[in-house]
């Protein structure tokens, strides 16, 4: 079982490399990166790619980590009894399988993805030690053991909100996605546009890493970002000769609501535009 790519998914070879290890070693696959990097589509892509089914844990700031691996309903059993319902003779009616559950006893060895970890709270990976550790964990209610017949392929996704504990990393293989240069990046429009114009790809390359490249920016594009943005190009049948004659540092982009998501940045660009033209006349 290697990953290797897919057709839909450009992955660097240090990106496989890291993959491939976490699967070998049978521990966590802890990825970060920018938002807009790719790093929650990886897990999509790797259960493609090795024929395996997905399950997905998106982690909030109110996730517990008993969640992911079952909840006990208390006050639908006690509105049962008091309705008379037999379900009630059984606890197991009433235990709510989480998403460790659902990896552990899969058929077919699952890939499963835990998006966004550092959302939670600090002590959210502390909690899932043993459980990711020892592939098993104990249902009080029940007094069963719930333990993976085989080791699911764990990925993990953290944009660096909070720093994760030591003990957590020690489990962990971890891998940072760099943001593509433009020869990776080409390579992910090719895959989304095939048969887009090149002039107009090198246009758009062309502004969108001096946008990100300019001081005091406060949210950088995104892969995502530009991907949307040339689709809106596209669509409004923008020519690579407008876009040959922008200069971020003198007029905004067409369709920057594609890459400026807040208006600090929206700001700066008109003030640098306005001093870049007043300091040129």
């Amino acid at each position: 079982m290697r990953f290797t790519g897919t057709k839909s998914y450009i992955a660097t070879d240090d990106l496989k490399v890291a993959v491939n290890a976490a699967i070998t070693l049978e521990r966590p696959l802890l990825i970060k990166g920018e938002p807009g990097t790719g790093k929650t589509v990886l897990a999509e892509e790797v259960a493609r790619a090795v024929d395996a089914p997905l399950l997905t844990w998106h982690i909030k700031s109110t996730t517990k980590a008993q969640q992911g691996l079952y909840e006990y309903d208390a006050v639908s059993r006690l509105r049962d009894s008091q309705l008379g319902d037999p379900r009630v003779s059984d606890i197991a009616n009433y235990i709510k399988h989480g998403k460790l559950w659902e990896a552990f006893t899969s058929p077919a060895r699952p890939v499963l993805l835990i998006d966004e970890i550092d959302k939670a709270d600090i002590e959210f990976p502390n909690d899932l030690l043993l459980e990711l550790d020892r592939m098993e964990f104990f249902v009080y209610e029940t007094g069963e053991t719930v333990r993976a017949t085989r080791r699911p392929i764990v990925i993990i996704t953290s944009n660096n909100e909070k720093e994760l504990p030591d003990a957590f990393l020690r489990r962990c293989f971890f891998h940072y996605i760099k943001f593509p240069d433009v020869e990776v990046m080409q390579a992910i429009i090719d895959v989304h546009f095939p048969g887009i114009k090149k002039q107009l790809v090198e246009e758009a390359l062309r502004i969108f890493f001096e946008l990100r490249d300019l001081p005091g920016l406060k949210k950088k594009p995104s892969t995502s970002e530009l991907l949307d943005w040339l689709k809106l190009l596209l669509n409004e049948d923008i020519s690579p000769e407008i876009l040959r004659g922008n200069d971020a540092k003198q007029v905004i982009p067409p369709l920057h609501g594609a890459l400026l998501k807040n208006e600090q940045d929206v700001h700066l660009f008109e003030r640098l535009a306005f001093l870049h033209r007043r300091d040129n006349r």
